[in-house]
């Protein structure tokens, strides 16, 4: 059973809807700035990807501001659009239908560190009774279901960067055992001191104080990645559901998808993010040569960008496949940013676009990769998504549309 999407809502640093965001992206416009949600003068790093002009109240029902942290604020804006991109006519799915899974690194931050600060400073009876939930994983797959009275089967998944993958392939496997629609992907990143520490802790952030130098994958500069707010979620049900209920045409079908979990670095053993890559190509019945553009997962640290090219050229041979990362306007959005790569995916196949790797001036030559720097035009119709999560999770997925057909957004409609 195929399992395409016909459903996409993106909230990034780069745009609150899918056309603005298309269009920033293919501008080449970067997003990384000093962060603003906070005072970052007395932490070694000061840049992040935000989303700037976000006003939840104009979004969403008070009665849900108090409860939500902004995360899950942007998620329930990304599911409306989302499902309002899908719909046609009446045929909004609803109830039993549609199952909603989600992907999260952090859980609402934001929310936790104003609470545990009340805490501390006025006592437990101040403490906001929302606490029990607003920080944990799966608040976004939660609050979507109630929102949306969704019934179905839910989750979320908790693999960091490759969860924005994990939760269409979650979600696929749902639709091809016949459930009828899921909601999937993943929206991440709360700006705050708290998730701020807890970023740093990897030793992986950058720490440039010049957003044009700061994320830099690939590069002989490559000093760490910058990480930002965002991220995009989707509709996913069967091509034949979609078109009993009228659907002449979507972003894509999600073809194939494979996961692998790296051994801890001092144990010496390699990689196995070449055996994602290989195993997500043969469940999609494809070969190497089939495939018209990668969209890398792009760590920004050298010794993760060697092991990741290396991949690549393993797999497709020296320079034999187009390789992005426009994840270098936003930073890298935690989960969310695989999936927000899986929406840029679709839309670089829909126009022939594959956008370009902003601010890379010096490619390490030895990766040999085709590091696309400038957007480019190009005939798509397979896009491969690369993302890895801290800690050795891999996930790679394939996205296809061999018809041609041109899925407009609402809005472009309009």
């Amino acid at each position: 059973m195929r399992a395409v999407i016909t459903g996409m809502g993106v909230i990034a640093p780069t745009g609150m809807d899918v056309a603005e965001h298309w269009a920033n992206t293919l501008a080449g416009q970067r997003k990384i700035a000093r962060i603003t949600a906070f005072d970052p003068s007395g932490y070694s790093a000061t840049l992040a990807g935000e989303i700037a002009g976000f006003t939840a109240e104009d979004h969403l029902p008070s009665r849900l501001l108090p409860q939500t942290d902004r995360m899950t604020q942007l998620s329930l804006v990304a599911a409306d659009h989302a499902l309002a991109d899908s719909t046609v006519g009446d045929s909004a799915p609803a109830g039993f239908d549609v199952g909603v899974v989600t992907a999260s690194s952090a859980g609402g931050f934001e929310f936790g560190h104003r609470e545990l600060d009340k805490l501390w400073r006025k006592g437990p009876q101040h403490v906001s009774a929302y606490q029990s939930f607003a920080w944990f994983y799966a608040v976004n797959t939660g609050q979507i279901s109630i929102r949306h009275d969704m019934r179905g089967p839910s989750g979320v998944v908790v693999t960091g960067q490759a969860g924005g993958l994990d939760a269409l392939g979650v979600a696929r496997r749902r639709v091809r055992a016949g459930q009828p629609a899921m909601v999937c992907g993943a929206v991440d990143g709360s700006p705050s001191p708290w998730g701020w520490v807890a970023q740093l802790t990897s030793g992986r952030i950058s720490t440039a104080n010049d957003p044009a130098r700061a994320y830099l994958p690939f590069d002989t500069a490559a000093r760490g990645h910058v990480p930002g707010d965002g991220g995009a979620l989707f509709v996913m049900e069967s091509a034949q559901r979609a078109r009993a209920r009228g659907v002449g045409s979507w972003y894509g079908e999600v073809s194939g998808y494979a996961t692998t979990f790296d051994p801890a670095p001092e144990s010496g053993r390699p990689s196995t993010l070449r055996r994602a890559i290989d195993n997500a190509l043969a469940d999609a019945e494809l070969a190497p040569t089939d495939v018209d553009v990668v969209f890398a997962d792009a760590a920004g640290t050298p010794e993760l960008d060697r092991v990741e090219a290396d991949a690549l050229r393993a797999v497709f041979g020296p320079h034999g496949v187009p390789v992005t990362a426009p994840k270098t306007m936003t930073g890298r959005l935690g989960s969310g940013g695989a999936s927000l790569d899986v929406a840029t995916a679709l839309l670089a196949i829909r126009d022939g676009r594959i956008p370009a790797t902003v601010g890379v001036t010096d490619p390490v030559p030895e990766y040999e990769l085709d590091l696309v720097t400038e957007t480019r035009a190009l005939p798509l119709s397979v896009a491969l998504v690369v993302a890895r999560g801290h800690g050795g999770f891999n996930a790679a997925m394939v996205l296809t549309n061999h018809s041609g057909t041109r899925r407009s957004t609402q809005k472009e409609a309009a």
